[in-house]
């Protein structure tokens, strides 16, 4: 904030003092000369030297300091901050100008002002009163005094504290700007500081002009959206989330809508688990929609702020959706500020006469972080965590189609390919071992990931967890009778056969309730009456394949006695069992050609199946 204009009289007398020109002229006029040589002088450093100490009015206007180069192009490392958000006239705010937490710097000289939000070019108002005067003045920029704060030195500093007192006619938003000097060098030009708004009686939210739309998503503004890529102007199972900041990035305007009974809401979150977050609510309340901020300690009950920190709302309840908007500023005390990065969550439930209870759906939870005003993103998320998404795809894959498999095969193939053996073993018996070995391994395996995920036991996972951990101990009880199974001529073996029967069909059984009521849990919720009536197809199918073999098995035993019996007489006895060889080598054949055809239909079902599944629990 220096000057350095140099008059062009001052120029030529000091040119021509210098080079001897004076010489031809008298010494009255030489000594003229001399004193306004010094005079220029005088009037050239006390610029120079002057702005030290703070009183920088020239820079009042624009807040530009005069010191020839460009601002900063970098983000500013230091933070302007409020003790509250709102205020009447005559109220005193602190504020405080300070070096992010995350940086180690330090500034020299500052100018900060007070200015009406809707008008910045308009002049401050508001009077500070420096709370140390060895480190910050008031300067008056305007009507009245102390309209503007100024440092007194150029000594370092790292934090400035003030009293701003608001005007007796306040405008109904103001916001704090503030020039920052680090190095004559480098300094930032107007950083944008919190914007307080005027308290009162409070306007009645407005409806919004028009249904909310996903126009200028990833653009103009930032939005999640469940299912993806909906319109929450044309479907009304939309839920739809959209923010953007104003040019300056101090405060964010934020829509939200969705079909709930009760209320939806957001989440600012900084990690995918609920607990410790920033919570804005649009709740149902009879013929009205509430709209407020609220916080949220472990994983309790949010509860509602009790300052209102946000403005300009709006709100619209047509066809069980509900709509809201409402503004918020950027940096607020003690909210998250929403220059940072967050996960989002987006949840919905039911209330009563205001009061919201628990959600009863996952809630929807972006990808990844995202910075709150940074640049425009259309955002993906799920509302299953990756872990459960991994423990369904496992289980479906062991008992939808492995252990499905393994069974059919033990069931129906035992007389198949009788002079074939595979690693000492007939083919049937070490398919079906394997296949079973690797399907216990794979439920073993998607057994532990909720526990991961949930770091214990889920209290509201219903019977799901118990069904399934005894189909987890009948499938480690299998191998371990397989292991001692008697010998074929033992007779203890017709024993091990009705036990290792009835355990695995009591495991099979477990395990299709499992997939029926996983089907339906919070964490992977999967489409309904979808999931269910695919799951009631894959098992009539089941049905419907066994059914065909046995029916196969039953005319192949009724066949053989009546070609039998078609012979009389000794003579003819040999004659007609040759003649009748052919036809029941070829009948043979045959039942082996449908029997490999229903194997190859049964797995390519099966697969068909499984492969539905995965791409529904894929896409929540």
């Amino acid at each position: 904030m220096l000057s350095y204009s140099i008059s062009f009289q001052f120029l030529i007398c000091y040119l021509r003092e210098r080079l001897g020109l004076l010489r031809c002229i008298d010494k009255e006029a030489a000594m003229r000369c001399r004193c306004f040589l010094l005079a220029a002088l005088a009037a050239c450093v006390a610029p120079l030297t002057g702005y030290s100490n703070g009183k920088v009015y020239p820079a009042c206007g624009d807040m530009v300091p005069q010191h020839g180069y460009e601002p900063s192009p970098r983000p500013p490392p230091y933070i302007i901050t409020v003790d509250k958000p709102t205020f009447r006239p005559g109220d005193n705010i602190t504020v405080s100008l300070q070096v992010a937490s995350s940086t180690s710097t330090f500034f020299k000289g500052f100018l900060m002002e007070a200015r009406d939000a809707g008008r910045l070019d308009f002049p401050a108002g508001g009077v500070f009163h420096p709370t140390d005067p060895h480190l910050s003045q008031a300067l008056q920029c305007a009507q009245p005094q102390g309209s503007g704060l100024s440092h007194t030195s150029s000594a370092k500093k790292t934090h400035i504290q003030a009293v701003w007192q608001s005007p007796e006619s306040p405008p109904q938003r103001v916001q704090f700007l503030a020039t920052v000097v680090h190095k004559y060098k480098e300094y930032w030009v107007r950083m944008a500081g919190p914007v307080v708004a005027l308290s009162g009686p409070a306007p009645s939210p407005s409806a919004p002009p028009t249904p909310f739309s996903s126009a200028g998503c990833g653009h103009s503004r930032s939005c999640l959206r469940d299912p993806v890529g909906c319109e929450p102007e044309s479907d009304p199972r939309c839920f739809f989330l959209s923010f953007a900041a104003d040019e300056a990035g101090q405060s964010v305007m934020f829509e939200l809508s969705g079909p709930a009974e009760g209320y939806v809401s957001f989440a600012l979150s900084l990690d995918k688990w609920m607990g410790n977050d920033d919570v804005y609510l649009c709740v149902n309340d009879g013929d009205r929609v509430t709209i407020s901020a609220a916080y949220v300690t472990g994983r309790k009950h949010p509860e509602v702020a009790k300052e209102d920190a946000l403005w300009g709302k709006a709100w619209r309840l047509a066809d069980g959706v509900i709509q809201c908007r409402f503004h918020r500023n950027t940096i607020l005390p003690n909210r998250f500020g929403l220059n940072q990065s967050y996960f989002l969550f987006l949840a919905h439930g039911k209330s009563d006469q205001g009061l919201i209870h628990r959600h009863h759906r996952q809630p929807l939870i972006s990808t990844g972080r995202t910075v709150i005003t940074g640049h425009a993103e259309d955002l993906s998320g799920s509302r299953s965590p990756a872990l459960i998404k991994f423990h369904g795809v496992l289980m479906l894959t062991a008992w939808m189609w492995m252990v499905s498999a393994a069974v059919f095969i033990a069931r129906h193939y035992k007389d198949s390919w009788p002079e074939a053996t595979l690693l000492g073993h007939r083919p049937w018996f070490q398919v079906h071992r394997t296949v079973m070995v690797l399907a216990v391994l794979l439920t073993a395996a998607a057994s532990a990931l909720p526990f991961i995920y949930r770091r214990g036991w889920s209290k509201r996972a219903g019977s799901h967890p118990y069904i399934g951990c005894a189909v987890m101990a009948l499938c480690v009880i299998q191998p371990i009778m397989a292991s001692l199974r008697p010998a074929p001529e033992s007779p203890r073996r017709i024993v091990f056969n009705w036990l290792h029967f009835g355990a695995g069909t009591a495991a099979q059984i477990l395990a299709v309730v499992c997939l029926f009521l996983g089907a339906a849990q919070q964490a992977l919720l999967l489409p309904s009456p979808w999931s269910p009536v695919v799951l009631a197809a894959w098992l009539l199918w089941i049905v419907l394949s066994d059914m065909l073999l046995l029916i196969h098995s039953c005319t192949l035993r009724s066949r053989v006695p009546r070609l039998n019996l078609t012979s009389t007489g000794n003579d003819s006895e040999d004659k007609e069992q040759i003649l009748s060889a052919q036809p029941e080598r070829q009948q043979h054949r045959g039942i082996s050609r449908v029997k490999k055809t229903v194997l190859v239909m049964f797995i390519v079902g099966n697969t068909a199946f499984l492969a539905a599944f995965i791409k529904a629990i894929e896409g929540l």
